[in-house]
């Protein structure tokens, strides 16, 4: 399942129509003249923050998008381009901002309009319906981002049947190679052995699970680069395994590898980007199924860190896959490692769907995260890492159970699990989210999502590696033009 982008992008050289992007508080009459009694008796009782097309007398001769008046710091608003435009190439016009504002304002509009374009379907779109914004050379830095957040969307739309841990480490090489990182697919015996417990977890599959093993590193990085560590929760769908899940919980599963798509996603993003780092992946692609082979509740399992694991719940599955993981990536001595995974209906009651969870053992990274998320319209929540429930954790004949003894902070106690397979001094974050839109809203169609990309990304070049003002730990290599 691949959506082409460049289906909504329209080259520099084409006739477009100018959609006038008009900031809150500026009387649009100062800039339609003429246009400005019809805009006016269009917008009568509808909302502000609406597109109001001006005529010609062969059809649309332009367009105008009234920004709201509390205009937030995101691109989703921007969204509604993508529906509200005739046909046919449009170029985007931010004039009646202030001259500083203005290429905030276009690069938000632009990533705006292409993820409201996206369409989470199997069936072939007619490019010839759509509006296509130009793509002239101002707004090409904002172009990764979009192609990114349609990846992972990409993904985590796939269906299940069409997308198992084969097929999501594949589409994990053929995103990673062409831009010259190195990926390796671990699968059979080599996985058995170095990732125990994520084996387990994919023991009651036909299909085998694979782990993808991804670095890169910048061309003038050195051993004092930073290095950032990327794991994902890659589940391509989750029954529960023997603790079924009941079939309204299970609908929607194929999402459950939403943290391994959007890890994707971030890797891609900041090699597109070229920013100053060393960068590692590592992706558990395995599929929680029920058979005569499934792990079973009581099971004992020995993760790769050497602690011995009781399965309480075979639903509390991502946490053994990631356990294996982050202690790998623990091994390399991560600058700053961060997972992101599906993993637990917890932080969507506290959260809800549009608030990811965030965890951390460092309070300057989690703040980097938090300021990135509110700057740029990508919202994150921290929760706490409550050391006061970790008996809840305890097991009579293991080290840890997997799933707490209280039915209480279900992801406070998941996050807690994760913690003890992080490797004192490592600068760790983990990232709960949901990973879907219930519905449809102007920028975020209905579907797979990738909430978190941009706020990583934005706190990733600041906080660890220096190239855009940030305080990486090592000495970093400068790189250019890293905002978006």
């Amino acid at each position: 399942m691949r959506h082409d982008l460049s289906l909504c992008i329209a080259s520099p050289e084409e006739a477009a129509r100018i959609i006038s992007l008009i900031p809150p508080g500026c009387d649009p009459a100062d800039i339609l003249g003429r246009h400005w009694p019809y805009l006016e008796a269009q917008r009568q009782g509808q909302r502000h923050d609406h597109i109001v097309l001006i005529p010609a007398e062969d059809g649309v001769a332009r367009a105008v998008f009234l920004c709201p008046a509390k205009m937030g710091p995101g691109a989703g608003m921007f969204g509604a381009l993508a529906h509200g435009l005739p046909p046919g190439a449009w170029r985007l016009d931010a004039s009646a901002f202030p001259e500083a504002a203005r290429q905030d304002v276009l690069g938000n509009a632009f990533i705006g309009f292409c993820m409201g374009a996206y369409k989470a379907s199997l069936r072939p779109n007619d490019p010839s319906r759509a509006p296509r914004i130009v793509l002239d050379d101002a707004l090409k830095t904002c172009l990764p981002l979009a192609e990114s957040i349609w990846l992972g969307r990409d993904l985590i739309n796939a269906p299940a049947n069409l997308l198992g841990p084969t097929e999501l480490a594949a589409a994990a090489r053929a995103a990673l190679q062409p831009l010259n990182a190195h990926v390796t697919i671990m699968d059979g015996d080599d996985l058995t052995e170095n990732y125990p417990c994520l084996a387990a977890v994919g023991a009651g599959a036909s299909r085998a699970p694979r782990v993808v093993v991804a670095r890169w590193a910048h061309p003038e990085a050195t051993a004092q680069t930073p290095l950032v560590s990327l794991v994902g929760k890659g589940v391509c769908f989750d029954s529960g395994g023997l603790d079924i899940k009941p079939s309204s919980a299970m609908r929607r599963m194929k999402k459950d590898m939403g943290g391994a798509a959007l890890m994707l996603a971030l890797m891609t993003l900041l090699i597109r980007k070229a920013v100053p780092l060393r960068i590692e992946l590592r992706l558990g692609c395995v599929e929680n199924s029920v058979s005569g082979t499934a792990m079973r509740p009581g099971d004992v399992l020995r993760t790769r860190a050497g602690l011995l694991v009781e399965v309480d719940n075979t639903d509390a599955e991502g946490r053994l896959v990631l356990s294996d993981l982050l202690t790998e990536a623990s091994e390399s001595s991560p600058d700053y490692l961060i997972d992101a995974a599906t993993l637990t209906g917890a932080a969507r009651v506290a959260l809800g769907p549009d608030l990811p969870a965030l965890f951390g053992n460092d309070d300057p990274f989690c703040d980097a995260l938090l300021e990135a998320g509110r700057e740029y319209g990508d919202p994150m929540w921290r929760l706490p890492l409550w050391h006061e429930y970790d008996a809840w954790l305890s097991s009579e004949i293991a080290d840890c159970s997997n799933a707490a003894s209280i039915p209480m902070a279900g992801a406070v106690t998941a996050a807690l699990f994760l913690e003890k397979f992080i490797k004192t001094p490592v600068k760790w974050a983990h990232i709960d989210s949901y990973a879907w839109n219930d519905s449809a809203r102007p920028g975020h169609p209905a579907g797979g999502e990738t909430r978190g990309l941009r706020a990583l990304y934005h706190a990733i070049t600041r906080h660890c590696c220096g190239g855009a003002g940030g305080t990486g730990s090592r000495n970093p290599v400068r790189a250019k033009n890293i905002p978006i």
